[in-house]
């Protein structure tokens, strides 16, 4: 890739999907990278899309930005129209189609978007994970993304376990965050953490990491 394109690709982030008893946990780490300089230690990466769907947000800033305005526009059109919530499922399968079509759309600047969407409909709790090619995939434990999803897969593969409380997925999901944040150069600064249960989509942590040397 051309070195003039590096700065505007984001390329670290470790963001966490857990699939609790009582509801859905997001968390993500707060760093954003450009190159080796860090642009940005208060990015916002879970967002929500409706009052029970949320999602997990990494890859280029400005594509991620635009397909977020896009997907949002689209859930409120649909609640619109058929005077329903939209699923999950509907939700995930439609910003996956959008991500297909947005990485295969001719750019000098590569299209690279990943996201972890979960939410809560009359079907119940979901968790899906979708990749910068547009693949779609539900689980029924846990999923992790970005440049430190190996160190949180780690902690995620030996501590979770079925049928954990909201409680107790926010802590798994803290430790995951932290093991990534300790040893993946693309991810740090912070953590953000929300839950679905429900009673909705609720942001019940955010933490900076103060790196600022007194003198």
């Amino acid at each position: 890739m051309n070195d003039d394109l590096k700065q505007y690709i984001k390329k670290g982030t470790t963001t966490v999907g857990i699939v609790c008893k009582d509801g859905i946990i997001l968390a993500a780490d707060k760093k954003a990278t450009a190159g080796f300089f860090i642009a940005d230690k208060k990015v916002e990466k879970v967002v929500k899309l409706t009052d029970n769907i949320a999602v997990t947000i990494a890859g280029g800033v400005s594509d991620l930005q635009l397909l977020l305005k896009l997907i949002k526009a689209e859930l409120s059109l649909k609640k619109i129209r058929t005077g329903t919530e939209p699923t999950v499922k509907e939700a995930a399968n439609l910003l996956a189609t959008i991500v297909y079509n947005n990485i295969r759309r001719f750019s000098t600047i590569i299209a690279i978007t990943a996201f972890i969407v979960g939410g809560k409909d009359n079907e119940g709790f979901h968790l899906f994970l979708l990749m910068p090619d547009g693949s779609l995939s539900e689980d029924d434990e846990y999923v992790s993304d970005g440049s430190g999803s190996m160190m949180a897969y780690g902690v995620l593969d030996s501590l979770y376990l079925k049928n954990m409380t909201i409680n107790e997925g926010i802590k798994l999901a803290k430790k995951a965050i932290n093991a990534a944040i300790q040893r993946d150069a693309g991810s740090g600064e912070g953590i953000d953490v929300i839950t679905i249960t429900k009673e909705g989509v609720k942001k019940v942590l955010t933490e900076k990491i103060d790196t600022t040397l007194k003198i």
